[in-house]
């Protein structure tokens, strides 16, 4: 079988603009059967993938949290809220309240997350690809596409179709 990451490590900056192109060219699809295809393919690729080997979203996109997020891990952790947001949040340019450090604070060396079952929602939701919320997301499969080799790869069978 293809190594699906090391082709996505290989291909990501060439297919950049493309794969703006093609988002853009899908905003005018939104609906229920772009969702399904997104999920199909969703389901598909992480078959062939494993978050485990990669893990660069966690290694290069700091995570949005909201404040149940920073209740929830703060409470796992046994800290005060406010400690927690003082050693491990700031705030981004855009307002919102993110990881402070990438790559990720509760990222092992294995790549597994020290805070898994705790994670904040953006990290569960992540990549957006599946769920039937393909078409929610489309601006943010391009960008994402170039931080995770399942988008690349769901993007590329879409561009096959």
């Amino acid at each position: 079988m293809k190594d699906l990451i090391q082709d996505w490590k290989n291909r990501k900056q060439t297919a950049k603009k493309r794969h703006t192109k093609f988002v853009k060219r899908l905003s005018s699809q939104k609906g229920k059967k772009l969702d399904k295809q997104g999920d199909d393919l969703d389901r598909e690729v992480f078959q062939e993938i494993n978050c485990l080997d990669c893990a660069n979203c966690c290694s290069s996109i700091p995570p949005m949290l909201n404040r149940a997020d920073v209740s929830r891990i703060a409470k796992h952790l046994g800290m005060k809220t406010a400690a927690f947001q003082e050693e491990y949040l700031r705030q981004d340019e855009d307002g919102d309240t993110v990881m402070k450090t990438t790559p990720c604070p509760f990222l092992l060396e294995d790549n597994a997350c020290l805070i898994y079952e705790y994670r904040p929602r953006a990290c569960r939701e992540y990549p957006h690809t599946g769920q039937e919320e393909f078409s929610q997301h489309l601006k943010l499969h391009a960008v994402n596409s170039r931080h995770c080799p399942a988008v690349f790869h769901i993007l590329e069978r879409m561009m096959e179709v």
